[in-house]
């Protein structure tokens, strides 16, 4: 759905801005000189802070993010715990110092010069169309508890950071779409952009470049620190949407992104397992019903699947992990919290899953297109009867 933006900014007061950047090892390295520099540079006139956290600290990194960040405050981990974990970690501290506005961003981003402004103003001053509640009173406004920035490919030769910003770039995501059986991508992904580009509700945000309510947050809970990475910011999308609010696209509110595909054997298990943690927890028990004779195919066809390409251990360990009682109880325990407290229904969510697989740099050739053909109709089938 649409989502039109209030121009009226008469009662609008500047609020507190959490910035929040992860590291891991050298990638601050790689990265931050373009990623601070245009931090430094935000139009945003109100308070902004940024967080960085440094998994897998060493006295190395430390002093380095202290040396190119002074003004940052640096929260360090003595391990790697992931880009769940590492976010929470600083998220935490800005929701105690009283931050109301929270933008993740990764560092092999290049942000634009009014992004911040340009997300902070669509959280407060946007109108979801459609969505489910307005539990803003003060407002009386749909409510709108997500927003992600335009991420593009970042083109080094044209990295434009000042408005107006040119059309024929190549988009990295408009929004990320979920998949009925859990996977996750990029929405527009490798397209051409061709402005205008408008507001839309999205199924969630991308963590590479995305802006959370506090009030939001303080009610439905932090990332998933077991999903560990991959499909964190699938799951916490959801659970805005759970909650009554809206994940939007501010298409103004411009990032380009230093994306690379990592093709990393370790992805498949942690993209593969957290999908279907994703759906067990989120969705209504007659949804999930729904949904297994095609899960249990899916299943068939990914074993055959990740034989074929190298990653069949990985999928042996995501069964390995489901046979794990304790893993179980956990689910079960996350799902009755998010289930007890939910306020909209699954019909209203699935009208944006899609029936389709899109993972553009994995392919799949002819077999996925008649996959995507077969899973396609059947989700258009059951979802027609999903009125709970």
């Amino acid at each position: 759905m649409r989502v039109k933006a209030r121009n009226d900014r008469k009662n609008f007061m500047p609020k507190k801005v959490a910035l929040i950047l992860v590291n891991y090892k050298d990638y601050a390295k790689k990265y931050s000189a373009d990623c601070l520099a245009s931090l430094r540079k935000q139009d945003y006139t109100g308070e902004i802070k940024i967080f960085i956290v440094d998994n897998e600290t060493s006295e190395e990194s430390y002093n380095y993010l202290k040396q190119v960040a002074p003004e940052a405050e640096i929260i360090r981990n003595k391990n790697n715990d992931g880009f769940a974990k590492g976010n929470n970690d600083a998220m935490k501290i800005a929701l105690e110092r009283g931050f109301e506005y929270i933008i993740l961003f990764n560092f092999d981003t290049v942000v634009a010069a009014d992004c911040v402004k340009k997300m902070v103003e669509m959280a407060e001053g946007g109108n979801s169309i459609g969505a489910v509640q307005a539990p803003s009173a003060s407002s009386g406004r749909a409510y709108i508890g997500a927003v992600q920035a335009r991420l593009m490919l970042y083109d080094k030769d044209n990295p434009v950071l000042t408005p107006p910003y040119p059309a024929g770039g190549v988009i990295n995501s408009l929004g990320n779409v979920t998949h009925f059986l859990g996977f996750g991508y990029a929405g527009g992904y490798g397209e051409k952009y061709a402005p205008p580009c408008r507001a839309e509700e999205i199924c969630y945000p991308s963590g590479a470049a995305v802006l959370f309510k506090a009030e939001v947050l303080k009610k439905i809970g932090l990332f998933d620190e077991e999903f560990w990475m991959y499909n964190e910011d699938q799951d916490l999308g959801w659970r805005v949407w759970l909650s009554g609010a809206s994940c939007v696209l501010a298409p103004d509110a411009v990032v380009y992104h230093k994306y690379e595909f990592s093709r990393s054997i370790k992805k498949y298990y942690f993209m593969d397992r957290n999908r279907v943690v994703a759906i067990l927890k989120n969705y209504r028990l007659a949804t999930l019903i729904l949904i297994l004779p095609a899960l249990i195919l899916m299943e068939i066809g990914l074993i055959f699947f990740s034989f074929k390409n190298g990653w069949f251990y990985e999928k042996m360990k995501v069964y390995s992990y489901f046979l794990n009682l304790n893993n179980w109880r956990r689910i079960i325990a996350e799902r009755k919290k998010i289930q007890s407290s939910r306020t909209v229904g699954d019909r209203r969510i699935v009208k944006m899953f899609s029936g389709k697989i899109w993972y553009q740099e994995i392919g799949g050739g002819a077999r996925l297109k008649v996959a995507n053909i077969i899973f396609n109709i059947y989700w258009e089938l059951i979802r027609s009867l999903i009125w709970w």
